[in-house]
């Protein structure tokens, strides 16, 4: 029989109506009580880590569930995490860097309607996580509206229907139908996995906008150790504003500049155009191709947790993690 540890942190799947909003206010033994399949067949146990809504969850907390993983995993087959959605994929694209190459399935579910509403999907996504969490599915996973989503490549991509996240740049590892996991593809995994909780979260996000000059950037790299450039497109900058003048003084500085592309599918290529050639062949900016911005964000958290140094930062930025990237 599997042993499943079910741990807690509030979302959705766990709020009430408080008069002014939703808030999470249900215990993971709570959500058992409304589940009952979900102890059939199987030993469950609970732990009640977090109570929040996913918009108040901050990298302390993802190295809270790391470590709940750690000091739990000798005891149990395989952990499903209960989640906010709106925060989810940066909590999986962490955790899968942090318990890096799991031979245990790590699934993280949630809920866009909470448990106690009629016609909430929070049921339907638990038993479909159990079953992920007892299965031959190693790493960590997003389950969803029958989905199994690669942790690093997740994204939420609807505010509101039951199907709210999506699989970028990578296909879905399974789908669950009537009660089975029909896995397409099973994550390389090691022996045991590498635990490394140690994050620098001096990381920032600058999203382009027509008109942008350089004096956010500079705001950004001087209270930062690495930030983030949402591009257009293909990826570039603008040639006015001061843009380059701006990333070669921070780089000379030893700050980490990473361009990544506002556009969800396909991923970037700086060496396209003009505006973007440049920034690569002579200020040494990073390019984040297929990457999602939230496994951007965290991998460079998790990087900066290990190491300043620039070629250092460099070498592990382009070494794929959990098919998190595919360098050309």
């Amino acid at each position: 029989m599997k042993r499943i540890l079910l741990i807690a942190t509030g979302g959705t799947i766990a709020s009430e109506d408080t008069g002014e909003g939703l808030a999470p206010g249900i215990t993971a033994a709570g959500l058992l009580s409304r589940a009952p399949n979900l102890g059939r067949g199987r030993v469950v146990d609970t732990v009640e880590l977090l109570a929040l809504d996913s918009t108040n969850i901050r990298p302390e907390h993802w190295v809270m569930i790391a470590r709940c993983i750690e000091e739990n995993y000798g005891s149990y087959d395989g952990f499903v995490i209960t989640h906010g959605t709106d925060t989810l994929a940066y909590t999986a694209a962490a955790l899968s860097y942090m318990v890096k190459a799991s031979p245990k399935p790590i699934v993280l579910t949630g809920a866009q309607r909470p448990i106690g509403v009629d016609s909430t999907d929070s049921k339907m996504n638990l038993e479909d996580a159990f079953l992920c969490a007892e299965s031959d599915m190693p790493g960590v996973s997003i389950v969803f509206d029958h989905k199994v989503i690669l942790g690093t490549r997740a994204k939420k991509t609807r505010s509101k229907s039951f199907s709210a996240f999506s699989s970028i740049n990578y296909p879905e590892l399974g789908v669950i139908r009537d009660g089975e996991v029909l896995r397409f593809i099973r994550q390389e995994c090691a022996e045991r996995p590498e635990f490394s909780t140690a994050l620098d979260t001096r990381v920032a996000l600058m999203k382009l906008i027509p008109g942008a000059d350089r004096e956010v950037l500079d705001f950004l790299f001087e209270r930062n150790d690495a930030v983030v450039i949402e591009s257009f497109g293909v990826g570039g900058l603008p040639e006015a504003g001061g843009f380059y003048d701006c990333i070669g003084t921070w780089r000379t500085r030893g700050k980490i500049a990473v361009l990544t592309t506002q556009v969800e599918n396909e991923g970037s290529d700086l060496v396209v155009y003009h505006v973007g050639n440049r920034l690569k062949r002579e200020l040494g900016v990073m390019e984040a191709y297929d990457m999602t911005t939230e496994a951007v964000i965290a991998k460079l958290m998790w990087i900066l947790g290990r190491t300043k140094d620039p070629v250092e930062v460099s070498e592990l930025f382009y070494t794929p993690v959990a098919v998190d990237m595919f360098p050309r």
